[in-house]
């Protein structure tokens, strides 16, 4: 039953099922959670995608393109007159504002031998087998700031805002388009909270809650403190007491060795 749920996953995942061969797809729940973040997407790998474009003896690469949704429809073209892909940048383009720029580029992957499905259950294993099925967007935060960068760059992309991205097959022997998908669905990324609105307390407490326990916090330290005064004040009475009583009982002494003095 476990195995027959995890090819399930996989078939989706891996775009296996015809529904979901035409455009890039967001990462199911169960292998990518808290997906979208702030700055990233998860996607799903194009598994079977171009496999009617391949063609032996021949070398393909994948490119990844990325824009936001405001984009003009116009601008959305990833390919020159002569079927060259574009090699838009994200800083030409305003990180995707003014149309797609490649994000990234990697191997075709292999249909035929996709990872060991039972390696999913291997704790050791699952993170190199999420990364040959899935591809982060926006999961690197050095590449615009780095002079010797110089492939695809991944910058992280903006909050509360809506992209779509687009894969492209590439024969990099001949530099040019062979196939591409739809542009994906729109996707958001998640929007920054408020500093007031951070819950940063177990339990959710409210802002009522906060104040109540704030009140109860100085309450409790006026106790303490007047609880500490009584004590000093409790320890230095008897010492100061003790202290009177040797002082008077020297002067008597005194006042009876004058007149012994006096005699003499």
């Amino acid at each position: 039953m476990y195995s027959l749920w995890v090819a399930l996953v996989f078939c989706c995942l891996g775009q296996l099922c015809a529904d979901q061969s035409l455009k890039p797809q967001i990462a199911v729940p169960q292998l990518a959670t808290n997906n979208p973040t702030l700055t990233t997407v998860a996607l799903e790998k194009p598994f079977c995608v171009f496999d009617n474009s391949l063609y032996p003896n021949k070398s393909y690469v994948i490119y990844l393109y990325a824009m936001k949704e405001s984009a003009s429809a116009i601008s959305s073209l990833v390919t020159d007159d002569s079927s060259k892909p574009l090699e838009s940048t994200f800083q030409q383009t305003s990180g995707g504002q003014l149309g797609p720029y490649k994000a990234a580029w990697f191997n075709v992957p292999s249909c035929a031998s996709p990872p060991k499905l039972a390696d999913v259950g291997d704790v050791n294993k699952v993170a190199d087998v999420l990364k040959q099925y899935l591809f982060r967007v926006g999961d690197d935060g050095t590449c615009l700031y780095d002079p010797n960068f110089l492939s695809a760059c991944n910058p992280p992309l903006a909050p509360n805002t809506t992209y779509r991205f687009k894969y492209m097959l590439v024969d990099s022997t001949e530099g040019i388009m062979k196939d591409q998908t739809l542009w994906s669905d729109p996707i958001k990324t998640r929007r920054v909270k408020l500093p007031l609105k951070i819950d940063t307390w177990p339990g959710r407490r409210s802002g009522g809650m906060i104040v109540i326990t704030s009140i109860l916090s100085v309450l409790v330290f006026l106790l303490l403190a007047g609880f500490l005064a009584s004590v000093f004040s409790a320890v230095m009475g008897p010492e100061d007491s003790s202290a009177e009583t040797r002082h008077m009982s020297q002067t008597p002494q005194q006042s009876e060795l004058k007149p012994q003095l006096s005699s003499e």
